[in-house]
């Protein structure tokens, strides 16, 4: 194992702020994580593990060490009546992994393709899309426990898992490692397609003929191309705000106000908001302050249009969470991680 100094961050998150590492170190087998917290450079309240960078904002050069998970695998852990339990490594890159999935003939995965980041990262945020949230998927998490010095087993009630929301970022925050992750998934495939864009473009690509696993990926990845821009050409870290959730009185307050306004019905009586169309409202498409700016096609997204300072893209965030609470009197919540 190496450790480099004055490492530059800027090619490890995604939104491309300009900032060096104190100390940096890529682990490639995460069997090595115990030597990994006997270093030196090791302080375990500020240390950094870091996986794609595509839910991180740097408020400046990071003070510490910062460990790039970068383990990879694929395996098969067991089949059983149509159910496949599929092992990944924390350091595949997402995408990748949901690819793998469906060359294999298993769904489950695919109204998650092309989310950026690492397969590590997806519990840590529950990231979701199209109606399915990968808690929906997750049998357990595999973790090295920095405060015990061992490798542990989660299951999916350990991970504590909400909307973007999991153990991990709350009570466990700086305890567990994620090394790998155990997902459940189906020989038999099941549509998910109530949200209207997807079932469009369902309909439009495949006509009369019953969408496949596949399809329902080059569905998503076709929408998300469209209205998403590319991180390595446009710097971002996808969606930068989470889609607020109102009680029922203040949706239906809102929606005699804003009767086109789109709003999804939860379990637990709330109702979802889609912070996107929130934004819009507001007029904030194209919006910039310094060299941060608001996506012309999707308002949900900040962008780093010309060599964005973390001052532009917080001052940004806090202008947009003012003029959606002044109009709609709806907070908007961030979704990266500022650091440190």
């Amino acid at each position: 194992m190496k450790v480099q100094q004055n490492f530059d961050l800027k090619p490890f998150n995604t939104f491309g702020l300009p900032v060096k590492a104190k100390y940096w170190l890529e682990l490639n087998d995460a069997a090595q994580l115990p030597q990994v917290c006997a270093l030196a450079e090791f302080e375990r309240e500020q240390v950094l593990w870091l996986g794609g960078g595509s839910n991180v904002l740097f408020d400046g050069d990071y003070p510490a060490l910062v460990v790039h998970i970068a383990n990879k695998g694929v395996r098969e852990i067991r089949r059983e009546n149509g159910k496949v339990w599929l092992q990944a490594e924390a350091g595949e890159i997402w995408h990748d992994f949901v690819l793998e999935t469906l060359n294999r003939g298993l769904s489950g995965l695919e109204n998650l393709s092309l989310i950026p980041g690492t397969v590590g990262a997806s519990p840590v945020q529950n990231i979701g899309a199209y109606g399915v949230e990968v808690k929906d998927v997750i049998d357990s998490v595999r973790c090295f426990d920095v405060d015990s010095g061992r490798f542990v087993e989660l299951s999916n009630a350990e991970c504590e898992f909400a909307y973007r929301e999991s153990v991990f970022k709350q009570a466990a925050k700086g305890r567990y490692v994620i090394v790998a992750v155990t997902f459940v998934l189906n020989e038999q495939f099941e549509l998910k397609a109530r949200y209207g864009d997807l079932a469009a473009v369902l309909q439009e690509n495949c006509g009369n003929r019953a969408p496949e696993a596949k399809d329902v990926s080059q569905a998503v990845c076709q929408i998300r191309s469209s209205k998403l821009p590319d991180p390595s050409v446009l710097g971002n870290v996808g969606s930068f705000f989470k889609n607020p959730v109102v009680s029922v009185e203040a949706a239906e307050k809102l929606l005699t106000t804003y009767p086109q306004m789109p709003h999804y019905p939860q379990a637990d009586g709330s109702v979802k908001l889609a912070a996107g169309w929130l934004i819009d409202q507001c007029g904030l498409k194209g919006y910039r302050i310094g060299g941060a700016a608001v996506h012309d096609k999707q308002a949900l997204v900040l962008v780093n249009q010309d060599n964005a300072s973390a001052e532009n893209v917080r001052d940004l965030e806090k202008y947009i969470q003012d003029c959606v609470k002044n109009r709609f009197g709806v907070a908007l919540q961030a979704e990266p991680n500022w650091l440190p």
